[in-house]
């Protein structure tokens, strides 16, 4: 995974509140500091009845991408899907998604998709009247997918069912520790060893509060240059730092 990636990205979690929306303003910092076109497209985003910032708006704050969208939004914190039938809302249509997305990246060298919490939460409604998953958009387009997954105790069955799904459906995918402690324990160390083979980024603890000067200029140097930055070995960092 070294060459960089371009086109449609998908960044899906291995649970809710991991860090997707923070690494997706990261990967964008990164891409567009090596001068590349980025847009962002948030599908579907939930809990807006609480007025806290969306997604789109944290990654606007934090590293401005050239277009960020929201196609749907919803009231209450959960599922985009169970959300839309608790809202009597229009659920979100998997090709409309898929069009969309390719409209943008038509304009745009890179296009991240946030999904909303993993893999396989249902997103919306196929024409048919089937569910489908952030799994199915990434099959749909084509697209490699961001694995943003936790830090301590439990990741590694997390992160392996996430990409074991994804390695069924022939899916590229790579992992970003959403959130790395200042300071680490134990755990942290012994999960990075087994994460580091599949990684391609870890953001440090508190990233998301950073200035947005601040974290642009910081990005690239907490990925590797499949997502523009500029960490080349973390087998070796992994080894140095133990």
């Amino acid at each position: 995974m070294s060459a960089p990636w371009r086109g449609p990205i998908v960044v899906t979690g291995t649970d809710t509140d991991v860090g997707k929306t923070v690494v997706t303003a990261a990967i964008t910092a990164a891409a567009q500091a090596a001068g590349l076109r980025v847009a962002v497209v948030k599908p579907g985003q939930t809990g807006t009845a609480t007025g806290a910032p969306t997604d789109v708006d944290t990654v606007n704050r934090l590293a401005a991408p050239m277009t960020a969208i929201t196609m749907a939004d919803y009231p209450d914190p959960l599922a985009p899907l169970a959300a839309a039938r608790v809202a009597a809302a229009e659920p979100l249509e998997l090709y409309t998604v898929v069009d969309a997305v390719r409209a943008e990246a038509e304009k745009h060298d890179l296009v991240l998709i946030e999904g909303a919490g993993g893999l396989l939460v249902p997103m919306g409604l196929r024409p048919s009247g089937e569910a489908w998953t952030v799994a199915d958009l990434a099959v749909s387009l084509g697209a490699p997918a961001v694995v943003v997954a936790r830090a301590g105790l439990g990741t590694l069955n997390h992160t392996a069912l996430t990409l074991e799904a994804l390695d069924r459906r022939a899916v590229p995918a790579g992992v970003v520790v959403g959130a790395w402690p200042a300071e680490p324990e134990l755990v942290h160390w012994a999960n990075l060893t087994d994460l580091v083979p599949n990684m391609v980024g870890a953001l440090p603890d508190g990233a998301g509060a950073m200035e947005p000067g601040v974290f642009q200029r910081s990005a690239p140097g907490w990925l590797t240059p499949a997502l523009y930055g500029v960490l080349d070995d973390w087998r070796t960092w992994a080894e140095d730092v133990q």
